[in-house]
């Protein structure tokens, strides 16, 4: 009896240790270092929320870890390196059977990280608004820049304003010939931004209009200032070709031609496209100037740089009938190519500004004058065959 009843008591024992034996169960996982590589000796906190426990492991070489003999339960799963929490895992139940996996990238995790910290400081630095999530998880250096950039860009929007009602008042006053007002108005657009192209070259073509009113050392003054800002536009845009061209003819009505020549020469190296016209404005203001020579030289090279810039060959031909013979009996005789050059105008501009003016010339000379007109790029159509 009493051998039966020890029998019944040990059977009752092993059925209790094997059930307490089954509500065992594990968890494992690897773990990732934010360099990609496996994280070694990484500690896993494993945290119980159900009922309190708390348990560790470490990562072993392989970043690998693993932890058997957890109750059934809700676990929290953290992993630190460095005495620092990296990543975490909450509310993972175990259950019978083989271990939870629960693995860790902390690579991943701070990809995502930097890509987050880089769009909130883009943010910050261009002065736009943060979420209440972000503004908490700043740093006091990091609340402090985002304050800055917020009130460098009020100041920031604030000043365009400026710049654009000075700049807006400057052109408004040009276009109606109030050069004192522009002059002031570009003044104070360039004092607000000084990197302005616009502002600079308007702001000088302005000094020279207003100069062209004055006389004497006021014209002188007001001419430099003029200059001194084409300068400081060309300082921004040094191969603008345009501009150079403009300061250049600016150049000319301060009477500076030596300078004027060599802001032409270097618009027309900027642009090859538009050297014929450049040159042709060279020996213009030349003639104005009373240097035909020069001026003839200028036509001559417009010519030779662009052949189909019709005006070109119109002035070129004027400078030439000046350079014509005349006889004792008071025949003119034209030098060569000055009725080569009306012929060529006539060709390339039969209806041009000039036209009258070029076929009196050759009637003045007994050339010819052909009024038709033929399309210079036209072929020549083919001989029928008989």
């Amino acid at each position: 009896m009493k051998f039966r009843n020890l029998a019944v008591a040990a059977t009752g024992a092993l059925l209790l240790a094997l059930s307490a034996f089954a509500q065992i169960t594990a968890i494992e996982g690897d773990v990732k270092g934010e360099d990609g590589n496996p994280a070694v000796k990484a500690t896993v906190k494993i945290t119980r929320t159900d009922i309190k426990g708390n348990y560790k492991c470490q990562t072993n070489k392989k970043g690998h870890y693993f932890y058997n003999g957890l109750p059934l339960g809700m676990y929290n799963i953290a992993v630190e390196i460095d005495g620092k929490e990296m990543d975490g895992v909450n509310n993972v139940r175990t259950r019978l059977g083989d271990p939870i996996p629960v693995n860790f990238d902390l690579q991943k995790i701070a990809a995502a990280r930097n890509a987050k910290a880089a769009q909130q400081q883009q943010q910050m630095s261009a002065g736009q608004a943060l979420t209440k999530e972000q503004e908490r998880s700043m740093t006091k250096e990091q609340k402090e820049a985002y304050e800055k950039a917020l009130k460098d860009r009020e100041a920031a929007m604030k000043k365009n304003k400026e710049l654009n009602d000075a700049f807006n008042a400057g052109m408004t006053a040009a276009q109606a010939k109030d050069y004192d007002t522009a002059v002031t108005q570009f003044n104070k657009a360039a004092e607000l931004d000084p990197k302005q192209l616009a502002v600079w070259s308007n702001l000088a073509d302005a000094y020279v209009n207003l100069a062209l009113k004055k006389t004497g050392p006021e014209f002188d003054a007001t001419m430099a200032k003029g200059m001194e800002a084409y300068q400081k536009a060309i300082e921004i845009a040094p191969n603008d070709s345009g501009l150079h061209n403009n300061y250049a003819l600016a150049l000319a009505k301060a009477k500076k031609f030596p300078e004027m020549q060599s802001e032409l020469e270097k618009a027309a190296q900027l642009d090859p496209t538009k050297a014929g016209q450049y040159y042709y404005n060279l020996g213009a203001v030349l003639v104005n100037n009373g240097q035909n020579d020069a001026a003839g030289a200028a036509f001559k090279k417009a010519i030779e740089i662009d052949p189909k810039h019709a005006d070109s060959y119109y002035q070129y031909g004027i400078f030439l009938v000046g350079k014509a013979a005349i006889g004792a009996d008071g025949k003119v005789t034209p030098v060569e190519g000055t009725v080569e050059a009306f012929q060529k105008y006539l060709e390339l501009a039969p209806t041009g500004q000039f036209a009258d003016q070029a076929k009196s010339m050759l009637a003045s000379m007994d050339a010819k004058v052909d009024t038709s007109y033929r399309n210079p790029n036209a072929k020549t159509p083919a001989k029928k065959k008989k």
